[in-house]
């Protein structure tokens, strides 16, 4: 479905519930409260489904959106979300209701009924922006949260995937007049000191490997534990270890419980395709960011787990 025709589904139906993605970012938030906002100026009933992972750092941008408790929505739409791994538990009765995806990932499962996807797009972002102008003018109130999401999604457009697009699509939002200093200052500028105590640890116990090409770094609960980080002390802590110079292939391995971690996979994509690495652990994503979660394992058989999956797509033992 072209966002066009999204568009067009959008107007010919009613009482949205609008869902993200688990450990929820920029992208799926800024989203859901675009969306949702554009849906309402045009007179219809919409609200995002509240999410339990989402965090301070950006659960502002929905405030007044929440679906109220007992909402029976009629339409179901989710927002950036590829599989149905990445639905939320209080969203997984969802599941097969879901009318209308909007996705950028390759590796999208194709759950709904309908799907607009655009893998060329470097946001979730970019491709509601495109919907929601087809549905009347994009105001800032609109334009502020779609900005959030174009912009997290690229690392405020240094990411490899950053495109003309997204500096175009990036121009025309703050041209609807929000203030976007305090936007990017909270987003790319401030760290908590936690957050920068954390750093120093992951750099400490940092693994290079492959000549300082290929780094690795883990983050475990008593780590966590001992700053007394929260979950926005680690917001996109996987971009951490590419900064490292030299690095071009950067693993961030995340403890989320016993047993449990998550693999967070940044690349250099004419290097190392992250996608087809994380594919092989049941994850995916982009070419040169993706990630999957491992079960069943501690952090060092995670570690051996993605090492040798990495070492698969370099022989090309697909």
């Amino acid at each position: 479905m072209t966002f066009q025709e999204a568009a067009a589904f959008l107007t010919a139906h009613d009482g949205y519930l609008i869902l993200t993605h688990v450990r929820p970012d920029g992208d799926t938030i800024g989203c859901a409260a675009g969306l949702c906002r554009a849906l309402r100026q045009l007179g219809k009933t919409a609200c995002v489904l509240y999410n339990p992972e989402a965090t301070a750092i950006f659960t502002p941008y929905l405030e007044g959106l929440l679906a109220p408790e007992g909402y029976e929505p009629e339409t179901v739409v989710s927002v950036d979300i590829a599989s149905r791994g990445l639905f939320p538990d209080n969203a997984r009765q969802y599941l097969e209701r879901v009318e209308l995806a909007f996705d950028h990932h390759p590796s999208q499962e194709f759950f709904a009924r309908n799907t607009c996807l655009d893998a060329g797009r470097a946001a979730c972002g970019e491709l509601v922006y495109d919907a929601v102008k087809c549905l009347g003018p994009v105001g800032p109130d609109i334009a502020l949260p779609l900005y959030v999401a174009v912009s997290t999604d690229c690392g405020c457009f240094v990411y490899s995937n950053t495109t003309p697009a997204c500096h175009r699509i990036a121009a025309e939002l703050m041209e609807t007049g929000f203030d976007c200093y305090p936007v990017n200052r909270r987003h790319f500028r401030t760290k908590s000191f936690k957050r920068l105590k954390l750093e120093g640890m992951l750099a400490a116990g940092m693994e290079l490997r492959d000549g300082g090409q290929t780094a690795i770094v883990t983050l475990t609960l008593d780590m966590l534990a001992q700053l007394g980080a929260k979950e926005e002390d680690v917001d996109d802590i996987s971009a951490f270890v590419g900064q490292v110079e030299g690095v071009r292939t950067g693993v961030t391995l995340r403890e989320l419980k016993p047993g449990v971690c998550k693999l967070s996979l940044r690349t250099d994509p004419g290097d190392l395709n992250a996608s087809a690495v994380c594919k092989l652990l049941g994850g995916g994503g982009h070419a040169a960011a993706a990630g999957a979660t491992l079960e069943g394992v501690t952090m060092a058989q995670g570690r051996q787990a993605v090492i040798d999956a990495i070492q698969t797509v370099r022989s090309g033992q697909l």
